[in-house]
């Protein structure tokens, strides 16, 4: 006999992750053995239970889901990660990409129709929305990862003093980091700057 497939739930809304698992335990295929609700205990979790399939939010407090389908992408390869979210942003959906993941997918998405996408991504391929996916083409996230790690702290209330200390760097370098981001979004300030980057998916 087959054994099902083991699905990772990591989600922080509590409903949406027992609405999800419930959904997902129905198929005789799979079994959900475990439910997180963000992406530091997914990957706590890991470490010491096996696991075919992760299907992860993005925006969680701590480690969010992009930053989790990275490390899964390079430390557990056979994982499959797909991402599951209300965000339609085309710079979500290119990191997300990015990071290995192999599907990305709303959650509107049908039950019957979520069921046989990670069936789809088992078999080595990708589910994405084709809209989403041509979106994707043709919008380029114009920050590097420093840029962004700067912007992000920034965005979180930090100063620069703190944000030097937090990198190692000098306030000077987190300075131009800024104003290279600020620049390269045609932002006001770093806190437009962060609206802009968050609402096109960047950061």
């Amino acid at each position: 006999m087959v054994k099902p497939t083991r699905l990772l739930l990591v989600e922080d809304q509590t409903l949406i992750l027992g609405a999800l698992s419930a959904l997902l335990d129905l198929e005789e295929d799979f079994t959900v053995v475990g439910q997180m609700p963000d992406g530091q205990a997914a990957w706590a979790y890991m470490q010491h239970e096996p696991v075919d399939v992760v299907l992860t939010d993005i925006e969680m407090p701590g480690m969010s889901g992009l930053e989790l389908a990275q490390k899964i992408h390079q430390a557990f390869p056979q994982v499959v990660v797909g991402v599951i979210t209300t965000f339609a942003r085309s710079g979500y959906l290119r990191r997300a990409l990015d990071a290995g993941v192999r599907g990305y997918l709303l959650k509107d998405t049908p039950a019957h129709q979520l069921a046989d996408a990670v069936r789809t991504m088992l078999a080595g391929q990708r589910v994405i929305d084709p809209e989403l996916a041509a979106e994707a083409r043709q919008v380029m996230d114009p920050l590097t990862d420093r840029e962004r790690q700067v912007l992000k702290l920034a965005a979180e209330g930090l100063t620069t003093a703190a944000i030097a200390e937090q990198i190692f760097r000098s306030e000077g370098t987190v300075r131009n980091y800024l104003s290279e981001a600020i620049n390269k979004l045609g932002a006001r300030n770093r806190v437009d700057a962060a609206r802009i980057a968050r609402d096109q998916g960047f950061l």
